[in-house]
Parts: C-alpha cells; sequence; structure tokens
C-alpha cells in the first residue's frame, strides 16, 4: 500500500514536471503542431480588385507550404482600414492573419484608424506592388502630361481629376505631383476606383488617377495612359514614361504586405515567414502579379518591419507638407 502511494506521487510529481517543462518550450511544441486547422485571412478590399487577386493567389500558395486552408474574407471599407483595424484586433494565435495595406502609416497618423502600425502588427512579409498612373479618355484634349501641365499653369484648378478616396494613395500621389510641377488641380474623390474610372470614361472628369485598373480599357483604345508612377516603366506599357522620367520627383508604388497582430508567437511567425516567402518568390504567384501589374516586391519580416518605420516618418513629413489633417476635415 505504502509502495502504491509512493509510486502514485512519483507519477504525479513527474507528471507535473512534464507539464511545466512543455509550458517553459511552447514555441517548439507549437512548431510542431501549427497551423492544425484552417487560417482565416483577413483582405481589407472588395473582391475581384488587383489586391484581392494577389492575395487569393498567395494564399493558395502558401496554404500548400503550411499543410491547412486558407480562407480569404473581405472585409473592405474606409480605404482598407476596417479590414486593417480588424487583423490588429484578432487573437495573436497564427489563425487570423491579412493584408496590411502600407496606406496604415498615414491613416493611422490622420486619425482615420485607431492603431499603432508601429506597435500594433508582427510583420510577415511585404509581396507586392501596384502600378498607378495617369490616363485620360481617347477623345481627351490631353495627348501628353505636357499638356496637362501646360493647361494647369493656364488655368489654375479647371483641370480635374478623379481618385479613390481622401488621404490614399492616388490622391496623395496626386497632389504630390501638382506641388512638383507647380499646379493646382480640382481633386474629384470617389468612394473606390471603379466609380471613379466610370466618370472619367463617361467624360465627366479630365483625368483619372489610380492603380491599373485603366490597363484593359488602355489597351482597347478607350483610354491613353500619360504616365506611371513606380521607380521604372511598367513592362506591360513600356512606352509609356515615368512621372520621374518627365522630370517630376514623385514615385509611388503602395506595396502591400503580410502580417498578424502582435504577440505572434515566434514559432509560428517562423512558419509564416517560410511559407509566405515560398508564396510570393514562386513562379506561379510572379506570373499572376505580372498578369495585374503588380511588381514582386518581397522583404522578409525584419526588412519589412524597417520598411514600415521608414515610412512611417516619410508619411510623418508628408501629412504636413501637403496639409492632410485640414483635407481630411473637410472631407
Amino acid at each position: 500500500m505504502k509502495t502504491s502511494r509512493s509510486m502514485a506521487r512519483r507519477q504525479f510529481v513527474l507528471a507535473g514536471l512534464g507539464a511545466a517543462a512543455v509550458a517553459a518550450v511552447p514555441g517548439r511544441v507549437l512548431a510542431s503542431t501549427y497551423p492544425e486547422r484552417p487560417i482565416t485571412f483577413i483582405c481589407p478590399w472588395p473582391a475581384g480588385g488587383t489586391a484581392d487577386r494577389s492575395m487569393r493567389i498567395i494564399c493558395q500558395i502558401a496554404a500548400r507550404e503550411l499543410g491547412q486552408p486558407i480562407a480569404l474574407e473581405n472585409r473592405a471599407g474606409a480605404s482598407g482600414m476596417i479590414g486593417t483595424k480588424a487583423l490588429s484586433s484578432a487573437r495573436p494565435d497564427g489563425y487570423t492573419i491579412g493584408q496590411i495595406p502600407i496606406s496604415v502609416t498615414r491613416f493611422s497618423q490622420l486619425g482615420a484608424v485607431q492603431l499603432d502600425p508601429l506597435k500594433d502588427f508582427t510583420y510577415i512579409a511585404r509581396t507586392s506592388g501596384q502600378t498607378f498612373g495617369i490616363a485620360v479618355p481617347a477623345r481627351s484634349p490631353f495627348k501628353s502630361l505636357r499638356d496637362v501641365v501646360a493647361r494647369a499653369k493656364a488655368q489654375p484648378g479647371t483641370v480635374t481629376y478623379a481618385h479613390a478616396g481622401i488621404g490614399g494613395a492616388t490622391h496623395v500621389g496626386m497632389e504630390q505631383f501638382a506641388q512638383a510641377a507647380g499646379i493646382k488641380f480640382n481633386a474629384i474623390a470617389y468612394k473606390g476606383g471603379s466609380a471613379a474610372l466610370q466618370d472619367v470614361l463617361g467624360e465627366q472628369v479630365d483625368l483619372l488617377a489610380d492603380s491599373s485598373s485603366w490597363a484593359p480599357h488602355v489597351e482597347a483604345g478607350k483610354m491613353r495612359l500619360l504616365a506611371t508612377w513606380g521607380e521604372e516603366r511598367t513592362p506591360r506599357f513600356k512606352d509609356t514614361p515615368t512621372l520621374k522620367e518627365l522630370g517630376f520627383d514623385v514615385v509611388v508604388e503602395a506595396p502591400n504586405g503580410i502580417g498578424a497582430p502582435k504577440g505572434l508567437p515566434p514559432a509560428i511567425e517562423k512558419r509564416l515567414r517560410d511559407a509566405f516567402r515560398a508564396a510570393v518568390n514562386s513562379e506561379e504567384f510572379r506570373k499572376v502579379a505580372e498578369s495585374i501589374d503588380a511588381p514582386v516586391m518581397y522583404l522578409d519580416a525584419p526588412d519589412y518591419t524597417k520598411y514600415i518605420q521608414s515610412v512611417y516618418q516619410q508619411e510623418t513629413d508628408l501629412i504636413r507638407k501637403l496639409n492632410l489633417k485640414e483635407l481630411m476635415a473637410r472631407g
């Protein structure tokens, strides 16, 4: 009887020590078991757009690497900030991840979303950018960007452009261009790029500032692309100059990335980094990215985090330079 009690006590102590050992190395346990169920991926944009399409293919490839499905959930609105806020508020267990628009570095400082991009996320990978440009209807009198600048200088505030929302990349990019050119536009804000495109096609607005929603219309001869905003010309429209080539020191690429809420366990972070590194660098993703004018701009977590910090400071300066807080307040 005494021996039996001693053995029971010994087993209890050993079990306790085992549990303590497991608790002491949670990362090792998580690394061997994660993921055990499907992962939710929050895309802060509507279905069917460039960002949505690029994220879907990345998730499909990463899911194969992880051995579990990744279900993409669209939570659009507020220039991508509704979904971004939802991601920051999720449990940091690796089962909710999502796309982080670089514009969060601007909107957080403008007070449009209550979060701190320097503290509220675990950054996993920067993925791809967007091809922004200025396009006009085929019948437009503006044959080149030089024509636009000449008219805007001669008649300040009369040239109109459509953009997808105050403070967004298309609005900020055009205002940077206007400052560099020493001109003043009449900016017309829309709730999304689709509505802006339709009004420019209908010749109700002079210019469209957008990511590549204009691409099929340019190829069909319904629109004319005057300039793109990247560091280099886009392969699909290699005859169109960049703003930089035309003498305006403005580059807007707005690369997107993938992240998770802050506090993600290191072992899970590593699994996700490895999976999305493979996905972004795959030939399968590169082909899709090329087809939608989304240049691959991969950065692993440490460099991506540094990039976010750098852009945050740039946005601080840009907000002051363009007086964006006052523009946002006006609506």
